[in-house]
């Protein structure tokens, strides 16, 4: 029997952010303690980027592999030595520039899934490497970057005389 989807919120620093985007979000690695979650991931399934530090959220992408298992230094490990050796192949579908990032503060509030934290608290729905998020919310983030994107895009034109 085939199941649905599923939507996972990868934490990621800034620096590792900017790595996946440099494989052009082909290849994303999740920490060794997060193998059961990894190994629960499947093509088809939907992944939104939260970048710790800033509290952005900056791409979606759509999962294309089954999880496997690779030791290639990739990504950075803050404190503990972690080679992220969970890994999945991915296609971008939304990516924003550093500075077009959602701001988690603003957008963060209206997600369904911090609602299990005290409302002073829900920043610490975000901490950890890899979350399942509700469908409503991964679409709610999509959604606005796609505005974001378009936003951007409209402006870019308009200074290029376009």
């Amino acid at each position: 029997m085939a199941r649905g989807k599923t939507y996972w919120m990868v934490a990621s620093s800034l620096e590792n952010f900017h790595i996946t985007r440099e494989l052009d979000f082909s290849l994303q690695g999740m920490m060794s303690r997060q193998r059961r979650k990894a190994q629960r991931m499947e093509p088809g399934d939907r992944l939104v980027f939260y970048i710790t530090g800033v509290q952005g959220f900056g791409a979606t992408a759509t999962i294309t592999s089954k999880c496997s298992e690779g030791h290639e230094l990739i990504w950075k490990s803050d404190g503990r030595s972690d080679d992220f050796p969970w890994r999945v192949n991915i296609r971008p579908e939304v990516a924003l520039d550093d500075e077009l990032f959602l701001d988690a503060r603003q957008i963060g509030p209206r997600m369904e899934y911090v609602r299990r934290w005290p409302p002073e608290m829900w920043p610490l729905a975000f901490q950890g490497n890899l979350h399942i998020l509700p469908k409503a919310d991964f679409e709610l983030l999509e959604q606005e970057m796609r505005k974001v994107n378009s936003r951007s895009a409209r402006q870019r034109r308009a200074q290029n005389g376009y």
